[in-house]
């Protein structure tokens, strides 16, 4: 009988749907991790909150872990590349939280306009200051979204109904999505400066992180009130102080902060400043859902071997499974890869197969770039689920097949249309087994696609390569691979360098700089 550790508070009915479905389940909560160390080898399975941390040590002892299941959505206590180099699946409940948070974000947008706090606080205090505290409707106002996926085309619906103008910003939002939800899709740039209100309902990426940077909170409307249930990190903090005490920005509300548990900020006791304490998800009916649906994905997974909402494996039958999996791993690369280059409001993502991989089960096989895509931009996104995601965005999705073989004997290729362009990056498998990238915007290249990378645009002229090597060799860098591909002599020419450490912000800086540069960015895989 398999069995499994409930390592961090959670609601009964998760312990009593493991035992229904003939799972074995300790309870056993607030454990150091010495003591969790101590103990998880004797699990199948290790059911968590936001709590218990999941380190490379603690997997290391767990001898027999075959699956960790998050209770909630965000999983940066867990060790992702940890787990899957140990064969563990990583499930949770991505939908769990969805109205709670909306609804907590609607909560905030009500204080903000009314100053229900203050007005409370001085309420009690005996003071009836009627006349201080004059709020605003919400009625006729215009709330922009930062984010209109799950949780934010919820908040949408509601502030719809409170008859707001709602606009939207959001890359993967389509025009025709944007329709059925009854929002304005624009720029961030108009979004600013149209907006009354402000909520923010978006992964932290490296795309998102400081979204309301100090340039961006400058181009909002005078006044304007600022909500963010959703991660830490999207606003510049000391940015919004300055924004809140010279009065540019009416007001701002935050459920989640940069550190956390946020015991000291500069934000406190700041004017027109309402904070609490990360309870987007904080609701009777949201614990118990997501219980619920953690207990169910674990026992599926431990008794029949279903996966549900897995963030490391995708959904497979088990004769699929081998040959499908290099496929898979050259798919979610490409997707991964055009998902970090790509530029404008993206309308279409293709998916060409060609010889041998034409003849595959092509629905894991578009999971895996669409999940590599969409992953630049969510930290939720995972091959089940990135489907679903793609869809709820508005996305059209192509799928192609041409079993006649090409140059090579199998291939696949990803297209993306966007406002920008139609951009395309083509792969094939390196002895059958190891992903290799063959073609770049329509520049031949051959490369793998590994750890951290730079990308390099440039004119293709004597000399570059030697100056760019010296100016990684001065920055301390040390080259890892190099791959070059050009149109012509004389013409565009591509550069891939793989490189030891993560590529610094100040290194992109320095190459952007060198003669003849046209482009500098920094890859992950």
């Amino acid at each position: 009988m398999p069995k499994v550790l409930i390592s961090d508070k959670m609601d009964p009915k998760a312990a009593q749907i493991f035992r229904e479905r003939g799972v074995e389940v300790d309870e056993i909560t607030g454990k150091t991790p010495e003591e969790l160390k101590a103990i998880i080898g004797e699990y199948d399975g290790l059911a968590i909150r936001s709590s218990t941390r999941v380190t490379p040590e603690i997997l290391e002892a767990a001898t027999n872990l075959k699956v960790v299941g998050r209770a909630g959505i965000g999983v940066d206590n867990v060790d992702i590349p940890a787990a899957s180099a140990k064969g563990v699946v990583v499930m949770n409940t991505p939908f769990g939280n969805s109205i709670t948070t909306a609804e907590h974000a609607i909560a905030l947008m009500f204080a903000l306009a009314r100053d229900l706090p203050e007005a409370d606080k001085s309420t009690q205090a005996g003071k009836w200051e009627k006349n201080r505290f004059m709020g605003v409707e919400v009625t006729g106002k215009t709330l922009g979204l930062i984010g209109a996926g799950n949780i934010g085309s919820i908040v949408a619906d509601r502030a719809l109904g409170l008859k707001m103008k709602v606009i939207a910003y959001d890359p993967f939002l389509t025009p025709e999505r944007a329709l059925e939800m009854g929002v304005e899709k624009m720029t961030l740039d108009d979004l600013l400066l149209r907006a009354d209100f402000i909520t923010l309902h978006t992964p932290l990426t490296d795309q998102t992180r400081n979204i309301l940077s100090r340039e961006n909170l400058a181009k909002t409307k005078k006044g304007v009130r600022i909500i963010n249930c959703a991660r830490g990190g999207l606003i510049d903090e000391a940015a919004l102080k300055e924004g809140l005490d010279s009065g540019h920005i009416g007001g701002a509300a935050l459920d989640v902060f940069v550190t956390e548990p946020a015991k000291e900020s500069p934000l406190f006791g700041t004017p027109n400043f309402i904070s609490t304490p990360h309870l987007g998800a904080s609701t009777n009916e949201a614990q118990v859902n997501v219980a619920i649906q953690v207990a169910e994905q674990m026992a599926d997974f431990l008794v029949s071997g279903g996966i549900t909402n897995a963030l490391n494996v995708p959904s497979l039958s088990a004769e699929e499974a081998p040959r499908l999996k290099p496929y898979m791993a050259l798919a979610e690369k490409l997707g991964s890869l055009i998902g970090q280059l790509a530029h404008g409001e993206i309308a279409r993502v293709s998916i060409h197969s060609e010889g041998a991989a034409a003849e595959l089960n092509q629905k894991p096989i578009v999971s895996a770039v669409l999940a590599g895509f969409l992953r630049v931009h969510s930290d939720t996104v995972n091959m089940v689920n990135a489907p679903f995601l793609a869809k709820e965005r508005g996305m059209e999705v192509r799928e192609v097949r041409n079993e006649k073989e090409g140059d090579y004997h199998t291939l696949l290729r990803v297209s993306l249309k966007t406002d920008a362009g139609e951009r395309s990056v083509a792969g094939t498998l390196f002895s059958n087994a190891q992903p290799r990238l063959t073609e770049l915007f329509g520049i031949k290249v051959e490369a793998d696609m590994v750890g951290n990378m730079l990308y390099v645009v440039n004119e293709d002229a004597p000399g570059f390569i030697g100056r760019l090597g010296t100016s990684l060799g001065e920055a301390g860098v040390n080259i890892g691979t190099f791959h070059l591909g050009r149109r012509e002599a004389g013409g565009e020419a591509i550069l891939l360098l793989s490189i030891d450490d993560e590529v610094s912000p100040e290194l992109i800086a320095k190459v952007r700089a060198l003669p003849g540069v046209k482009t500098a960015m920094a890859l992950k895989f």
